[in-house]
C-alpha cells in the first residue's frame, strides 16, 4: 500500500469516527436545558476555537491573508446558513421531513464539486451516493413507521433545503480553496478560522432574533455538556472533515452523514431493545453497503500549491 493510499484510508477512518461523534452528539443535545439555540451554537464554536488554539497558535500560516480571510468568511457563511436554517425550520417542519431532505447533501456536494472542478467525472460515485441516500431514507421511513410521523414539503422544508445547500457547499469551498492555493495547508487552521467566522455570524443572528439573556439560566450540567459539544462535536468533527477534504472529494466526505442515522438507530436499540425489528434492516444494509463501496473507491488528492497535502 502506497503512502497516498494509507493517507486516504486514514481519512476514511477519520470520517467513520466523525459519524460516530455526530451521532452521539444528538443525545447530548437532548440533555440540555431550553436555551437559545443560535447563541448556544455560537458558544459551542467559541469553545471549539479555544480548544483548537493550542494546535494552531504556532502554525506558520495561522494568520491568513485577505484572500484566505474572504474565503473563510464564505465558509463561515455556509455554516451560519445551515445552522440558522436548521433552527428556524425546526419550528416549521417535521423531524422526518428534515431528515429526509438532509440525505440530499452528498449528491448536492458532488454536483457543486463538479461545477467547481474539484470532483472527477464518474458514474460510480453518484451511484454509491444514491445508494446511501436510499438507505438513509429507509432508516427515516422505519422511524416514521414506528413513531407515526409524516412527510410534507412546505415553507419550513424549503428553508431547510437551502440550509442543506449551504452544508454541501462548505466542503466544496474547502477543497477548491486548497487546490487554488487560497487556503492554508493545516486542517487545524482551516477549522479554526471557518468555525470562528461562522460562530461570529451565527452569534450576530442570535443577538438579533433570540432572547440571549436566557443563557444566564444555564446549569453546571449544561456547561459541561456545552464544553463536550464544543470540543468533540464541533472542534474534533470539523477538523476530521477538513483533514479528509484534502484527500477525498466533497461528495465522499459528506456521504458519511448517511451513517449518522445508523448510529442513532444503534443508540435507540441500546435504550429500547424492544424496538428492534425487520423494518430497520433494508435501510441499514444499503447504508453499510454504500460506506463499504466508498472505502474501496480511489481517492483524488488535492493539488494545492506549496505542499497543501500537509494536514496538521
Amino acid at each position: 500500500m502506497t503512502i497516498e493510499q494509507r493517507s486516504a484510508r486514514g481519512a476514511h477512518l477519520g470520517l467513520l469516527a466523525w459519524s460516530v461523534l455526530v451521532g452521539l452528539s444528538f443525545p447530548a443535545v437532548g440533555l440540555l436545558s431550553e436555551l437559545p439555540p443560535l447563541s448556544l451554537t455560537a458558544l459551542r464554536f467559541a469553545i471549539a476555537c479555544l480548544g483548537l488554539w493550542g494546535l494552531v497558535r504556532r502554525a506558520p500560516d495561522v494568520w491568513p491573508g485577505w484572500r484566505a480571510l474572504l474565503w473563510f468568511a464564505a465558509m463561515g457563511l455556509c455554516l451560519a446558513g445551515f445552522f440558522g436554517a436548521m433552527f428556524w425550520a425546526a419550528h416549521h417542519a417535521t423531524a422526518l421531513s428534515m431528515a429526509t431532505l438532509y440525505v440530499s447533501v452528498p449528491l448536492l456536494a458532488y454536483g457543486m464539486g463538479r461545477g467547481f472542478g474539484v470532483e472527477r467525472p464518474s458514474w460510480q460515485l453518484p451511484a454509491i451516493l444514491a445508494l446511501g441516500a436510499v438507505g438513509a431514507l429507509g432508516l427515516a421511513a422505519a422511524e416514521a413507521i414506528q413513531r407515526g410521523g409524516s412527510w410534507r414539503f412546505g415553507t419550513g422544508e424549503a428553508v431547510f433545503f437551502l440550509g442543506c445547500v449551504c452544508s454541501a457547499l462548505y466542503p466544496v469551498l474547502s477543497r477548491h480553496g486548497l487546490e487554488s492555493g487560497r487556503l492554508p495547508a493545516s486542517a487545524a487552521v482551516r477549522t479554526f478560522w471557518s468555525l470562528g467566522l461562522g460562530g461570529l455570524l451565527i452569534g450576530a443572528l442570535g443577538l438579533a432574533i433570540e432572547p440571549v439573556g436566557q443563557l444566564a439560566a444555564m446549569t453546571w450540567r449544561d456547561g459541561l455538556l456545552i464544553v463536550y459539544l464544543g470540543l468533540c462535536s464541533s472542534a474534533l468533527t470539523f477538523w476530521l472533515m477538513q483533514r479528509a477534504t484534502a484527500l477525498l472529494g466533497p461528495g465522499t466526505v459528506t456521504a458519511y452523514g448517511y451513517l449518522v442515522p445508523f448510529v442513532s438507530m444503534l443508540l435507540l436499540f441500546l435504550e429500547s431493545p424492544s424496538r428492534i425489528g425487520w423494518v430497520w434492516l433494508p435501510g441499514s444494509a444499503l447504508v453499510l453497503l454504500a460506506i463499504v463501496l466508498l472505502l474501496v473507491q480511489p481517492s483524488a488528492p488535492a493539488e494545492s500549491p506549496g505542499g497543501a497535502r500537509r494536514d496538521g
